[in-house]
């Protein structure tokens, strides 16, 4: 068994959905999970119509439901059968029902909850999953819907609900492998449920995590990514074209260029591979023939001391200092409770005994995070920064890093921190964005000017 998921991309219209069918056909003898995204940029539509209806722009959210509609019943009728047409437009006809009662609904309350948002988009996964089950039988692969939430479970953190992973394994162990033994599994990603059945997400990016789950859950001998690239690379192609790609990189490595900013995977993916040491791959559905990147369990020896560089735009920096706090204990727990309290996650730190700069992306709740720390000390923040995390198994084995890094960005670029991660697997610093491109670049030529044939293609 393995678990096939696609990006929203590589089911973003009817000829792109022909060519995903392609690809599971020649894995048939593997009975492949197949698990999709939204087709397309339906989420952002979905959440589009949520945001004018609570605006109270009736007619522009009528409009845009109508719009959806009919981009969902034009690309599945390319690949629908006569047969199955009645069933398709009955299933449309359903779920743009229930979502125009929903909308309607939010344009009353003039609020979105986290669960109204759970519950309106859910529905990209929900549609996609069910049109591409009918476009595989009309090109000849045996295929059957499994809604992803009678088998994913999670607790009640709607727009970021974290699975109950025993409950979860239980009912994919229970489902999957029967329906696997003449049949392809379609599942929508990135949607799950609570135990009373409410809909939850696993957060944007979560079909990555619900293909990792699943393969899990079933014991899979691999789980493959296919998306719109060619695999990991070792630099973000839109800073900076041709990049090497990685043929094979270690789960650890994966997960810190995920977390510091590489888009290609989602940070959580490989949390449940890890546990239980399933492979996995990152494929380009548009190139099938490319062998992608393969995330395996073991260390991957290389020449090279870094892997990849990965990075974040948007990034704000935080300065904290207390001179009252000196020879006291506390001071840091005062600042991570107040962030924990404000459900804001910090990507980067760096610390003393009295100050402490730390990075964040989100920044919708910083106002009342900031009057807070201001009750105990100074505070400073500087906004349009990015991070850039160098990411290696080898850093930590290799002296002079530092030296060669700050040497190369010279005197021209200004770093506002450093922070080397506990795992000694990654060496990052802030640099004010518009700085990012430059700074990637000729970091790139330091490390990447030769590269290990059997781990860089």
């Amino acid at each position: 068994m393995i678990v096939m998921k696609f990006g929203g991309t590589s089911v973003e219209s009817a000829a792109a959905i022909e060519r995903v069918a392609g690809i599971v056909g020649s894995r048939l003898e593997r009975k492949p999970v197949v698990v999709v995204s939204a087709m397309g940029k339906t989420t952002n539509k979905l959440l589009a119509i949520a945001s004018a209806a609570i605006n109270g722009q009736r007619e522009d959210y009528i409009r845009q439901v109508h719009d959806l509609r009919d981009f969902h019943s034009r690309e599945a009728r390319l690949m629908v059968p006569l047969s199955e047409r009645a069933e398709l437009d009955r299933t449309l006809d359903d779920h743009f029902q229930e979502l125009t009662e929903l909308v309607k609904g939010l344009a009353v309350l003039g609020e979105l909850t986290p669960r109204a948002i759970d519950a309106i988009s859910s529905y990209g996964e929900r549609l996609s999953s069910f049109i591409v089950t009918l476009a595989f039988r009309y090109f000849g692969l045996p295929a059957t819907h499994l809604d992803s939430r009678r088998v994913i479970v999670t607790d009640q953190r709607h727009t970021q609900a974290a699975p109950l992973f025993a409950e979860t394994y239980c009912r994919l162990a229970e489902t999957v492998p029967p329906l696997l033994q003449n049949q392809v599994v379609v599942m929508g990603g990135f949607i799950a449920a609570t135990k009373e059945g409410v809909t939850t997400t696993l957060g944007r990016g979560g079909s990555d995590f619900t293909a990792s789950i699943v393969g899990a859950g079933i014991g899979a001998e691999e789980i493959e990514i296919w998306t719109d690239v060619d695999g990991m690379l070792t630099a973000d192609p839109t800073i900076l074209p041709g990049g090497h790609r990685l043929r094979v990189i270690s789960f650890a490595e994966a997960a810190e260029l995920a977390y510091f900013g590489a888009k290609v995977l989602h940070p959580a993916t490989v949390l449940p591979a890890v546990e239980k040491n399933i492979p996995v791959l990152i494929l380009n559905s548009r190139r099938p023939e490319v062998e992608g990147t393969r995330i395996v369990a073991d260390r991957v020896p290389c020449a090279n001391a870094v892997k990849s560089i990965a990075c974040k735009r948007r990034i704000t920096l935080v300065n904290i200092v207390s001179t009252r706090m000196l020879m006291a204990y506390g001071f840091l727990r005062r600042i991570f409770e107040i962030f924990d309290r404000y459900e804001t996650p910090v990507d980067m730190l760096a610390t003393s005994e009295v100050s402490v700069s730390l990075t964040i992306d989100n920044t919708r709740r910083l106002e009342p995070i900031l009057q807070e720390l201001r009750e105990f000390s100074e505070v400073s923040v500087e906004e349009n920064q990015a991070t850039v995390c160098l990411v290696g198994d080898n850093i930590r084995h290799t002296p002079g890093m530092a030296s060669k890094v700050f040497h190369a960005l010279g005197r021209e670029i200004n770093v506002r921190m450093i922070s080397q991660g506990a795992s000694l697997l990654n060496l990052g610093f802030v640099i004010a964005e518009a700085d990012l491109k430059k700074a990637v670049e000729v970091l790139h030529e330091v490390f990447f000017a030769e590269t290990d044939p059997a781990v860089f293609d």
